[in-house]
């Protein structure tokens, strides 16, 4: 296989904005903020950049416009070691872009989709698929054209699958995430998302499932009752736009090396709190050595043995 990790995902740009005390006020009122950046935006690029930074050989497979934008997010992935050989450009169409708005480790964003949900299923050519490994689907919910086709490509993908869903902006939680789930190696969603998602299927998923849980760490359940928990590091944040990619980076870079769910979740959680470190999702991100320092003062707990 010529890669290990070929990510499924939307692409745009972020315009990380630090607002500190400040809040918008429309009006026509200007206001100073503490700092603003530009940097390489999107739950999929992200996870692909710290997988590669991690050792995985790693694969992107998504759609830009033909904007400076576009070339902008290209080239940032290719430096950070991700092949973009699989990523479209379409002519007259416009590059997807977040505002990060943050306030004392907190935020709020404003997407302009761009082509960030253009991606259909037919768009992953068969050699990438081939060609991989592990197939990672980043921001299910805003993946809109992808939703039909992807059932059939997961079905017909003979590596392991994996699901990162992200926020969705309907609030509905399904457009047919639940009925997919059965087909998904591992859902990696955040507390809130995880909530809402098992709302909509009526239960739990019916797959691995992956929580990530900020202070409070991170869980694994997986269908065979295998039930672990990991702490969280303590860290203090600078910025925490695409932690959760990164701990989905350092999770299945993990597995991908060979091992175990408990490697798995300390380098997750060491990767995303890392991460942190910087502005923007990409900057910060740890290589191996940075990762495993972190991961090995980590504890697992196995659930399944902790007195109820």
């Amino acid at each position: 296989m010529e890669f290990d990790l070929l990510v499924v995902g939307e692409l745009n740009a972020d315009v990380i904005v630090e607002c500190g005390d400040v809040r918008p006020s429309f009006g026509q009122v200007e206001e100073i903020v503490e700092d603003a950046t530009i940097v390489l935006g999107s739950s999929g690029a992200i996870t692909a950049c710290g997988a590669a930074r991690l050792g995985a050989r790693v694969a992107m497979a998504g759609v830009v416009g033909d904007d400076w934008l576009g070339a902008f997010v290209l080239d940032r992935m290719r430096e950070r070691g991700v092949d973009t050989r699989y990523c479209l450009r379409r002519p007259g169409r416009r590059t997807g872009m977040t505002v990060v708005l943050g306030a004392r480790g907190d935020r709020a964003m404003l997407t302009f989709p761009g082509e960030i949900g253009r991606l259909a299923a037919a768009d992953v050519p068969a050699a990438a698929l081939a060609s991989a490994r592990h197939l990672h689907v980043s921001s299910y919910f805003l993946q809109y054209d992808l939703w039909d086709g992807l059932p059939t490509l997961l079905k017909d993908f003979p590596g392991t699958t994996s699901i990162d869903p992200g926020w969705d902006p309907s609030r509905s939680f399904d457009h047919g995430l639940p009925a997919l789930l059965p087909q998904v190696h591992y859902l990696l969603p955040n507390e809130q998302e995880a909530e809402r998602i098992a709302r909509a299927a009526g239960g739990a998923p019916a797959c691995g499932l992956v929580v990530k849980r900020g202070g409070e760490g991170a869980t694994l359940n997986l269908p065979d009752g295998t039930a672990l928990r990991v702490d969280a590091p303590v860290i203090t944040p600078v910025e925490t736009t695409g932690a959760g990619d990164s701990f989905d980076a350092g999770f299945l870079a993990t597995l991908l090396r060979g091992g175990t769910y408990a490697d798995a979740l300390r380098v997750a959680s060491a990767c995303g709190a890392l991460a942190t470190r910087r502005p923007g999702g990409t900057a910060a991100q740890p290589d191996l050595a940075e990762a495993l320092e972190l991961a090995n003062s980590l504890t697992v707990t196995d659930l399944q043995e902790t007195p109820q």
